[in-house]
C-alpha cells in the first residue's frame, strides 16, 4: 500500500465515515487528523503487519473474506466508502485474520487500536455507532447461519431419499431403523417390516425397456406410499426391492397391510397410455415383527427369509 498523506490533509471529513456520523466534537476530528491515508491498487491484498487495525474505506471498495483456518465461514462481504473493517480485531485485541483485497483502486483511512479505544472513551456517538454496526453484523451472520442450516438440512434430506421413487433410501434405513428398534424395545411396542420384491423385474425391463422399468418402480413406490399411514415409512431397499417399516404394528396387522399392498400392486397401471401393452406388476412380500431381544439386523433377516419363502411358493403372495 502507498502512503499518500494524513486524514487531516485529505478532502474527507469525519462526517463521511459511518462510525463518526452524528459526531460534532471538533476534538474527535482533530484526533483523526494525524491518521494515515493509504492507496491500495485494484487487486492488492491489504497487509496489516500482524496487528489489529481499523480500516475505513474513503473511496473504492474492499472485499473481505473470513479466514478459513480460524473456522470462520460467515461469507465474503464488500466494504463500501464510509464503511469500516477490522473493528472486531481491535475490540478483541487480536490479529485481523480476515483477507482484505481492494476490489478497485481504493483509499483507506487506518486508525491504530490505541486511538480507537481513546475515541470510544471520548465519543458516545462513536460507541453507539459501533454497537449498532456490530449488532447488524451479528444479525446478518445469524441469518446466514440459519439459511445454511436450512440448506444443509435440505441436502441432508435429499441424501436420505431415493431420486427415482422418492422413497427413503438405504442410508435412511441404516440411520433410522436402529432407533426405531431401540424405541420399540424400550417401550415394549410392536414393530413390523414388510419386505417387497417386484416379481420378474429383470424380465419386465428386458421386455419393455429401462424407461418403462423406471416407470414401474415409480408406480410401485406410489402404491406402497399411498397405502401406508403417516406414521409408517416406505423405503427403497435396493434395485426392485422395497420395504415398509411399520411402527406400533403387530404381526397380524402387518400381514393385513402386506395383503392390501399385494392386491393394490396387482391392480396398478404402469402405462396410462392404453395404446401400449398393459403389463401388470406383482410382488412378493415377506413380513416380520420384532421379537424380544432382537436387533435391526435380525429383524431384516427375518423379513428377508419370509420374502424368500413367498418367492419359492410362486410369488405374488405374502408370507410371514
Amino acid at each position: 500500500m502507498e502512503h499518500i498523506g494524513t486524514f487531516g490533509a485529505s478532502r474527507y471529513t469525519a462526517r463521511d465515515l459511518q462510525l463518526f456520523r452524528g459526531e460534532f466534537d471538533p476534538a474527535v476530528a482533530a484526533a483523526l487528523a494525524s491518521c494515515a491515508v493509504v492507496r491500495a491498487a485494484r487487486g492488492r491484498r491489504i497487509a496489516d503487519g500482524g496487528r489489529a487495525r481499523l480500516y475505513i474505506v474513503l473511496s473504492g471498495q474492499l472485499e473481505v473474506a473470513p479466514d478459513a483456518h480460524a473456522g470462520d465461514d460467515s461469507g465474503t462481504s464488500r466494504i463500501l466508502p464510509g464503511e469500516s473493517a477490522g473493528e472486531q480485531a481491535v475490540l478483541d485485541d487480536a490479529v485481523n485474520l480476515a483477507a482484505m483485497t481492494a476490489v478497485e483502486d481504493s483509499e483507506l483511512l487506518i486508525v491504530e487500536p490505541e486511538l480507537v479505544w481513546e475515541l470510544i472513551d471520548r465519543s458516545n456517538v462513536l460507541a453507539r455507532n459501533l454497537l449498532r454496526l456490530l449488532s447488524f453484523r451479528i444479525r446478518a451472520a445469524n441469518a446466514l447461519l440459519r439459511r445454511r442450516q436450512k440448506l444443509g438440512e435440505f441436502y441432508r434430506q435429499l441424501s436420505l431419499n431415493d431420486g427415482l421413487t422418492g422413497l427413503y433410501n438405504r442410508a435412511w434405513l441404516n440411520e433410522m431403523l436402529p432407533k426405531l428398534v431401540a424405541r420399540a424395545s424400550q417401550d415394549g411396542s410392536p414393530l413390523s417390516l414388510v419386505m417387497i420384491d417386484l416379481d420378474h423385474f429383470k424380465r419386465f425391463n428386458d421386455t419393455h425397456g429401462h424407461v418403462a422399468g423406471d416407470a414401474a418402480l415409480a408406480t410401485a413406490a406410489s402404491v406402497i406410499r399411498s397405502a401406508l399411514r403417516p406414521s409408517d415409512f416406505a423405503v427403497r431397499y435396493g434395485g426392485e426391492e422395497m420395504m415398509a417399516v411399520l411402527p406400533d404394528t403387530s404381526a397380524q396387522l402387518a400381514t393385513m397391510v402386506a395383503e392390501r399392498l399385494c392386491q393394490r400392486l396387482r391392480e396398478a397401471v404402469v402405462f396410462p397410455d392404453m395404446r401400449l401393452p398393459l403389463p401388470h406388476m406383482t410382488g412378493s412380500f415377506g413380513v416380520a415383527s420384532l421379537a424380544p431381544g432382537e436387533d435391526e439386523r435380525a429383524l431384516v433377516a427375518t423379513a428377508d427369509a419370509a420374502l424368500y419363502r413367498a418367492k419359492e411358493a410362486g410369488r405374488d403372495r405374502v408370507c410371514f
